[in-house]
């Protein structure tokens, strides 16, 4: 069976690396918040391009992080796309904020610039962005309507790792960026583990404390916080695997591009390629196709694991029962097609091509 994605042997690329880090940590004595989490966070924030980087826990409380220190709570907006991961809702629903639901582009599967500004109200205090699949958004036309209103643009990027817009890293386009560090993404630690960037040294200042207890000094409270700190074993793994992640970044757009441009069924839709490949750093590799379940029973009996990313669209989620009855019918069609096929940083090129061969033989099930 070729593998969706096998991170066993992903991280035992930098086994050694990786146990001296550990023993790094246990020799130290100081197990939270100390060299390790210092010492990533400055080398995050340089790589990304930002003044500040602030470990966090995960992904989500990166999110629920940025929203909080921006006071963003019951009563306000945040417009965001339909079709994300549903982490980028939780993180607005937990500070009791409220949703706002905007359709992606079927292109890119981002959210559609063209549909943002007639969702704006007066409640309206943000544009949540998600980077999806490993592709930014185009931000600028966003970033531009953001002004206009005087809302904050806040990039989810837990699937972007690296990736580059007109010069600029992602986590360094809007107003913060949360980062996700779950083991299977780009720049994976080996449990949970999260990051936020920003420029502006106020928010990174209150991020510090809200994570930490809402404590600045200890015994002393300033906020409401909680406890959402990155913890110094996953920081020094993390410091070990950003060294290499431009180089598997690299091997994810070799794979990629030979998809691109060797996968050719009518029955198979690709994903659309940025005209500056570089820019994306693929994530995922989604594909779509009308018969989902049969093209997946196929991969598998030709012996090709896949993964479905998303098949629940956030509004039909029981979690969000009041959404039930909307209907989003890019979202819906997005959902219901989707079909990620293996791409890792060690995939060896055989494995691409016998994809690429099983793909293009598929004949349609009716």
């Amino acid at each position: 069976m070729i593998p969706f994605l096998n991170l066993k042997d992903i991280n035992a690329q930098y086994e050694e690396e990786l146990k001296s880090a550990v023993y790094r940590v246990i020799n130290s004595g100081w197990y939270i918040l100390g060299q390790e989490v210092n010492k990533f966070e400055e080398e995050y924030a340089k790589y990304c391009g930002v003044n500040h980087c602030i470990g966090v826990s995960n992904g989500l409380d990166a999110l629920k992080l940025i929203l909080e220190a921006h006071n963003i709570g019951p009563g306000d907006e945040v417009i965001v796309p339909s079709n994300t991961y549903i982490a980028s809702i939780l993180a607005i629903t937990k500070v009791g904020a409220t949703p706002i639901l905007v359709e992606p582009n079927i292109f890119t599967y981002n959210i559609n610039p063209l549909l943002i500004e007639d969702k704006v109200t007066k409640n309206t205090k943000a544009i949540l962005v998600v980077h999806l699949y490993g592709q930014i958004v185009d931000i600028d036309p966003i970033i531009d309507i953001a002004k206009k209103y005087q809302l904050k643009v806040i990039e989810d990027a837990a699937q972007s790792h690296g990736a580059v817009y007109k010069g600029k890293k992602v986590g360094n386009l809007g107003d913060a960026a949360g980062f996700s560090f779950y083991p299977g993404k780009n720049l994976g630690a080996l449990g949970d583990a999260g990051a936020i960037t920003t420029n502006d040294n106020e928010i990174a200042e209150k991020i510090r404390v809200l994570r930490n207890y809402g404590s600045g000094k200890k015994y002393e409270n300033i906020f409401i916080g909680s406890n959402n700190r990155l913890d110094e074993i996953q920081a020094s793994i993390l410091r070990v695997k950003l060294n290499y992640l431009d180089k598997e970044n690299a091997a994810r757009r070799q794979i990629a591009s030979m998809y691109l441009n060797n996968i050719k069924n009518e029955h198979i839709t690709l994903p659309t390629a940025p005209k500056k490949t570089k820019e994306h750093v693929w994530h995922v590799f989604v594909i779509r196709t009308g018969e989902r379940e049969h093209f997946q029973k196929y991969l598998e009996e030709h012996g090709i694991q896949t993964v479905i990313h998303y098949p629940i669209p956030p509004h039909k989620q029981k979690a969000y029962s009041e959404w039930n009855n909307i209907h989003l019918p890019i979202t819906e069609k997005i959902h219901k097609e989707v079909i990620s096929i293996p791409l890792s940083p060690i995939q060896p090129i055989d494995d691409t091509n016998r994809i690429i061969e099983v793909i293009n033989s598929y004949k349609k099930h009716n």
